[in-house]
């Protein structure tokens, strides 16, 4: 199938990107921003950038900071609270932050067609999850990056903070919320467009829509061969270097690729579903990211949250998101994906993930069973005097959350994974939240593995230092850094 005299300029690239969402998008502008003259081919299957999981339906829209989401700091066996995930995404976020002001410098990006201001609440109920509150708030406001979070359990400032939340709630009701004015919703669909739309058009950079990767294999010498079946012609290009940012397809995609890094990964396919609420009276009134706790055994996409969200500019309310399941790797993809998956390699791995995780699988079953009633009860908690007529169920995008062979078994992985071949010549990017928001932070570790001569060149070195001002000092153990930057980020992305 493969053919290794297919060398002609053409069809030979720097680099080939699989899919054209937030993940790819981001790396073809970062490479482009480091060396303009590299010549990139991006393949999309879909008619257009950005239509599946980056699409702004598909997924949350939050700006994934760790300042509401409660499953980032969960608690140890002894009691005590583990901060690091959410200290290390809200830097990740924060260095998103960064590049979008860089951009926006430039004249590259338009902040407001994809970016709000908007607070970030933690809401429980009840004294067992309140303690767990006022736990996590002590522990986060003591660091910098989470010294503006503020907590209360009084009413009356609830009232001020989300009343939607509290009209009709009982004052003797036991509830209680932390708050960071200083959070984001994203349109992470009209991001990636914006994000294509700069670079469509560079003589460097070829931009292939409705094509599919049907094969990829390396040659003795290392280069990757791929066989592109397209609406207008079928071809064979050739890279040195290939990523798999496709979404739930990268899984099929890395197996095709046979690299034994590889090998040990498998995936169980999540489907997600929204209520959505587009009546002014209640869009009008609720102005927040409301995150909730997620039930015992659900995945970290499956938290309880009631979002504001603007998609493609238009004000609605979000929210869910509640599970589902098909066999799809991808929301416009095959009932046999999961199934064509599944390898002598990776069997053995489900099959123990799934002994593990009894509960996630009573989880879903549960979900299966719900009606839309059900979902309006659920709502419930967070709006007491919800009116269902207000509200549409959406189908979201689909998940892959992936299950990796380890020395302790199948061991189910909750966020993302880049896998790279031992040669740096491909990396593949599994999994899911916080995705999206860290992608700028996880397209700089592909960098690092993968291009690291490059990495280390002074013209590469001095054009990070221009994309990114703070990417030498640790902002972190810093705070007037910290404070620094951060006022440098909003003042170019308009977060005042």
């Amino acid at each position: 199938m493969f053919n290794p005299n297919a060398s002609d300029s053409e069809n030979t690239y720097d680099a080939i990107l699989v899919g054209a969402g937030i993940m790819s998008s981001t790396l073809a502008v970062l490479l482009h921003e480091l060396e303009p003259d590299l010549r990139l081919l991006v393949v999309e299957r879909l008619s257009s950038a950005g239509l599946e999981s980056s699409c702004a339906k598909n997924n949350a829209g939050t700006g994934h900071a760790a300042n509401c989401e409660l499953n980032y700091t969960p608690f140890n066996n002894d009691g005590t609270l583990s901060t690091g995930k959410a200290l290390e995404i809200n830097k990740s976020f924060e260095q998103s932050l960064e590049f979008w002001a860089s951009l926006a410098e430039k004249g590259k990006l338009i902040p407001k067609t994809f970016l709000n201001k908007l607070p970030h609440i933690s809401l429980v109920f009840g004294d067992q999850d309140i303690y767990m509150l006022k736990k996590r708030f002590s522990e986060l406001s003591s660091h910098p990056a989470f010294a503006q979070m503020e907590f209360t359990s009084d009413h009356g400032e609830l009232k001020d903070w989300i009343p939607l939340i509290m009209d009709g709630r009982k004052h003797s009701e036991k509830i209680a919320a932390t708050r960071i004015k200083r959070g984001t919703d994203i349109d992470f669909g009209s991001l990636t467009r914006s994000y294509i739309n700069q670079i469509d058009e560079k003589k460097s950079i070829e931009i292939n829509y409705s094509t599919n990767v049907e094969n990829l294999q390396q040659d003795s010498e290392g280069d990757w061969y791929l066989s592109l079946n397209g609406s207008k012609k079928n071809r064979i290009v050739r890279s040195k270097f290939v990523f798999l940012g496709a979404g739930g397809g990268a899984l099929t995609l890395l197996q095709k690729s046979r690299i034994p890094e590889g090998f040990s990964y498998a995936g169980f396919p999540v489907s997600g579903k929204w209520l959505i609420c587009e009546e002014e009276n209640s869009t009008n009134i609720h102005n927040a990211k409301v995150y909730g706790n997620a039930e015992v055994g659900a995945p970290p996409m499956s938290v309880p949250h009631l979002d504001t969200r603007w998609i493609d500019g238009k004000k609605s309310l979000l929210f869910g998101p509640f599970a589902g399941f098909s066999s799809n790797f991808l929301k416009y993809g095959s009932k046999l994906d999961l199934f064509r998956s599944i390898k002598s390699t990776n069997f053995l791995s489900m099959l123990q993930a799934g002994l593990e995780n009894i509960d996630l699988g009573k989880y879903l079953l549960n979900q299966l069973r719900q009606s839309n009633e059900d979902r309006i009860e659920t709502l419930k908690r967070f709006l007491p005097r919800v009116s269902p007529d207000d509200w549409k169920l959406s189908i979201a995008g689909q998940r892959v959350q992936i299950i990796k062979q380890t020395s302790k078994g199948g061991v189910l992985k909750m966020g993302t994974e880049v896998v790279t071949s031992s040669d740096g010549s491909l990396a593949a990017l599994l999994g899911a939240s916080p995705g999206a928001s860290t992608a700028v932070t996880i397209m700089l570790e592909v960098l690092d593995r993968c291009w690291q001569e490059k990495m280390k060149s002074k013209k590469w070195q001095d054009k990070l230092l221009e994309l990114f001002p703070s990417i030498k000092t640790d902002i972190y153990s810093n705070q007037e850094s910290l404070l620094e930057i951060r006022k440098r980020n909003d003042f170019l992305l308009k977060l005042f």
